[in-house]
């Protein structure tokens, strides 16, 4: 079969062209993913042995044994963790590095006057600063198909699992994150766009100055240009801050939002272990539940976050695409 040509102005073809690393990463990422769903389960049966033990209805070597396992699966599910990450890296090691190789020979070829025409600093910011942006996004959605995505899945299976009703209703909080990070595509990649424009115009600010110093001087221009770099300056700081705001400061909020489905696990979770709910449960079972749901929520802010990471990196895939 006559394999196809790579197509530098593809997303897509990056991924194609590192298969054998992502075939590692999918199965390391697999075995660290599943694994996951151990840490609930062994947490809520070590403390139903330790209520046992506390009452007198069971001894300690079980108990140590228990403990024993865990570690054990912890310790494979971590190792797992460690390959998965370590392929990731040297993932997007090899995309950035593909990625620069492509925009530096397609600069090398234009023409001083093609260069002055896109703008010194422009072709700085897309040669640095855009090209490690798209490649993280594509490493963060990488590694957040596993990290989020599997162990999402497995977490919502096993919360089903041990009451069905009692994880509809505990979800109910969580698909509103994502519907939040949707709304707040356009304000993300508006701020991540000026601050892109911003730091061009910095970067073509900054070489001007220092290719043009002595000249400035000469002629007495030399307060007029710090003045106009100062405003430069101002102008990116001010991009900046606001570029980070919109990055960190919506987060926290996805989070919060999801934590909201927990009140009705300690009502009716508690109704479970009363024997008066939906289901019944003893203490074990309760902080299995509650263990699993406290790590899907965390799971689940970060698939949020991944949205304004991709984001961001999309508004970066458009100003080098034409330079692919």
């Amino acid at each position: 079969m006559e394999r196809k040509e790579f197509k530098p102005d593809r997303v897509l073809s990056y991924f194609k062209a590192e298969w054998p690393v992502l075939l590692i990463v999918a199965i390391s990422g697999l075995i660290y993913n599943v694994g996951l769903l151990a840490g609930p389960y062994f947490e809520g049966q070590m403390t139903g042995h330790l209520i046992d033990i506390l009452n007198g209805k069971a001894a300690f070597r079980a108990m140590l044994c228990l403990v024993l396992i865990y570690v054990v699966t912890i310790a494979v599910v971590q190792i797992s963790r460690y390959a998965k990450r370590f392929y990731v890296r040297r993932f997007a090691n090899n995309v950035n590095r593909r990625m620069k190789q492509i925009l530096y020979g397609t600069l090398v070829r234009k023409s001083r006057a093609q260069l002055q025409e896109e703008g010194v600093g422009n072709v700085m910011t897309k040669a640095i600063l855009d090209v490690d942006d798209c490649v993280e996004g594509m490493r963060k959605f990488t590694t957040e198909i596993f990290d989020t995505g599997v162990a999402l899945v497995g977490y919502a299976v096993m919360l089903l699992v041990y009451d069905w009703r009692l994880a509809l209703l505990s979800l109910l909080f969580t698909p509103f994150s994502y519907m939040c990070a949707a709304w707040m595509k356009k304000p993300v990649q508006r701020a991540g766009a000026a601050y892109k424009k911003a730091a061009s115009a910095l970067s073509a600010a900054t070489l001007d100055r220092a290719r043009n110093a002595v000249t400035y001087r000469i002629y007495g221009c030399e307060d007029a240009r710090v003045e106009k770099y100062e405003e430069a300056l101002n102008t990116y700081e001010k991009t900046a801050v606001r570029n980070n705001v919109w990055q960190s400061a919506l987060p926290p909020l996805y989070l919060a939002a999801s934590e909201a489905g927990v009140l009705f696990i300690l009502w009716f979770g508690a109704k479970n272990v009363l024997g008066s709910g939906w289901s019944t449960w003893d203490i074990a079972a309760f902080t299995t539940f509650l263990s699993c749901f406290t790590k899907l929520v965390v799971k689940s802010s970060k698939v949020a976050k991944l949205f304004n990471s991709v984001q961001k990196a999309e508004v970066s895939w458009k100003r080098i695409k034409p330079l692919m």
